[in-house]
This record gives structure tokens, C-alpha cells and sequence, in this order.
């Protein structure tokens, strides 16, 4: 069996990387891994996502018939959890060692994460003490590229009357996340949900002393356990 190629190895760009760590965090997210999407969350045009697609397949990285959902090979989804491992532990890293705020790792973590050693890797994950989670909640992929995805609610489906506890944020809109953070919405932070408005409307919420209203797609991205919850 050939080896795969190492994260930043000669096979494969720092692009082929992204890609196929976007195509992993869409299938993640249970979206539909198509062109468009794709071409959505990395700010590229369709056609560079077709080209790149075309160039990944060939590689025997991903499955793809045009106009049909895209999906990463074994092979491919090697690689994409390795690349997630280097950035997760990379913001983890930047987040607690160098005091960086939850809406700054992502970018300097892309920039970072094609570039660091395995050994480099290794002394991180010591250092850590072996985290499973990044500041956002999500999982680090262990070096042995196993990934513990853990299922919970959306805070837009909690019932009001019930209080629960905020597990997962998305990672990379640094604006939603100064956001939560202005609002005291961060990590394991308990939250009592007090009123939900109909058609869409906005979640009326209590943190602390402190009520807010967080419109549905907001209350849509951040994922919540009930309270007594074990994590």
C-alpha cells in the first residue's frame, strides 16, 4: 500500500489541503457537498472548485460525477483529518499558550497548519495535555486520524422553559464570534431559553442577569447539551 501523503508533503498544495478539509467540515455539517458549496465557503469561483475537484479525483482523494454530491475517498479523508488535527490543535495552541481571542485563530491557524512538522504536532499535543476539543468545541482528530463527532442540538430547537449548555460554535466567521463573545455567549456557558417568537423569529434568551435576542440563523449555529449533561 502506497503511504499517503504527509500534510504538507510534496503530493500535495496547501489548496488540495483546504479543500479537502472543506469537504470533510461540509460532510460534518450533514450540507450537501456540492460545487456551489464549496465555492461558498471558500470565497472561489465554481470553476477553480471544478478544476480542483477534476485534479483531487484523479488522485484518488475524492468521488465526484459532475452535477452529483462530491465525498472524500478513505485516502482523502486521511488527509483532511490530519490537516483539521494541525489547525485544531494550532488554535488551541494560539488560544491558551499566546492569549489569542477565540475570532483570531482561525486565520492565523490556516496560515500554520500546511507548514508545522509532525514532531512540531507532537510537542503541541503534549503540551496541551492531549485536548480532545479547539476553543470552538470542536473535535481534534487524534494522530491515528479517528475523530470523536459528538451530536448536538441547535440552540434554535431547545424548547422555551429550558436551560442548556453551549457546547460548539462555528470556527471561522470571526464576526459572529466577537459577537457571542460581546453577548457572554462562550463555551460551556449556561443558557436559559426563555421565549422563541413564530415564523422564524428571533430567540429571546437569558445569560446570567443578562437577556438578549438572537436572531434564528444565529441560534441556529450554536449547538447546545441540556443541562446535567455529562461532557
Amino acid at each position: 500500500v502506497m503511504p499517503l501523503p504527509r500534510t504538507g508533503g510534496p503530493m500535495l498544495s496547501s489548496a488540495a489541503e483546504d479543500y479537502l478539509k472543506e469537504v470533510y467540515k461540509l460532510q460534518d455539517t450533514h450540507d450537501v457537498v456540492s460545487t456551489n458549496a464549496i465555492a461558498d465557503r471558500m470565497k472561489v469561483s465554481a470553476a477553480s472548485v471544478t478544476n480542483m475537484i477534476k485534479r483531487l479525483a484523479e488522485m484518488g482523494l475524492v468521488t465526484h460525477v459532475p452535477y452529483q454530491v462530491i465525498a472524500l475517498t478513505e485516502a482523502g479523508q486521511k488527509v483532511a483529518l490530519e490537516v483539521l488535527r494541525h489547525h485544531r490543535l494550532l488554535e488551541l495552541y494560539l488560544s491558551q499558550a499566546m492569549g489569542y481571542s477565540w475570532d483570531k485563530v482561525d486565520e492565523e491557524a490556516e496560515r500554520l497548519e500546511h507548514v508545522i512538522s509532525e514532531d512540531f504536532e507532537d510537542k503541541i499535543d503534549e503540551m496541551l495535555g492531549y485536548p480532545t476539543t479547539d476553543p470552538h468545541g470542536s473535535p481534534i482528530p487524534t494522530k491515528d486520524g479517528e475523530i470523536e463527532n459528538r451530536r448536538y442540538d441547535r440552540l434554535i430547537d431547545v424548547m422555551p422553559g429550558t436551560n442548556v449548555i453551549i457546547r460548539r460554535v462555528p470556527d471561522s466567521d470571526s464576526d459572529l464570534l466577537r459577537y457571542l463573545g460581546d453577548l457572554g455567549l462562550e463555551l460551556k456557558t449556561e443558557v436559559a431559553v426563555l421565549s422563541k417568537e413564530p415564523f422564524n423569529g428571533p430567540l429571546r434568551i437569558r445569560v446570567g442577569e443578562n437577556d438578549h435576542h438572537l436572531g434564528h440563523q444565529v441560534a441556529s449555529c450554536i449547538m447546545v447539551s441540556y443541562n446535567g449533561h455529562k461532557e
